[in-house]
């Protein structure tokens, strides 16, 4: 992100309160990620240490240090979920989408984006909606109940092709 844009950000916020969570949130959503270059920025022009805008950045699990594909494929982990199937699951997205298994980012966090940058997937604890399990959202909307041809499916929808 080009500096003059950085600041006009930074300026939009004049005062303490959620300064710097308001800043983080719109540099995520004109980047789609919170970039190194955009922290060390921030980190300089409002003297806060880049442990501080990196402590923030991966407390909360909406922001993205890596960049992330058009459409978010979350598989919930919980144990409904775990135990119904979503490890295999996740394993059929991940040789769906040609993604390789297991990766994290350096956040530790799991999340795999496809070299086309059109999917990410990633996994979460629980959705809540434990009766429709093995669930995943992408996009927001949940799907439940899935086996592994009910996600080649849903892929479709989001403009996947097949191998």
């Amino acid at each position: 992100m080009d500096k003059e844009k950085l600041q006009e950000i930074i300026d939009k916020y004049d005062t303490e309160s959620g300064k710097l969570l308001g800043i983080l949130e719109d540099i995520q959503r004109t980047e789609g990620y919170l970039p190194k270059d955009s922290l060390i920025y921030v980190s300089k022009h409002l003297n806060v240490p880049l442990s501080k805008l990196y402590s923030l950045a991966t407390f909360y699990s909406f922001f993205n240090l890596q960049p992330v594909g058009k459409h978010i494929i979350t598989v919930c982990m919980g144990t409904a979920c775990h135990v119904k199937g979503a490890p295999h699951i996740l394993e059929t997205i991940e040789e769906l989408l040609g993604i390789s298994p297991g990766e994290t980012t350096s956040n530790g966090k799991f999340m795999l984006t496809t070299s086309d940058k059109q999917f990410t997937v990633n996994t979460a604890r629980c959705f809540g909606a434990c009766s429709m399990a093995p669930v995943i959202r992408v996009d927001g909307k949940i799907y439940g109940y899935n086996t592994p041809k009910k996600v080649a499916e849903i892929l479709k929808k989001y403009g996947w092709r097949g191998k």
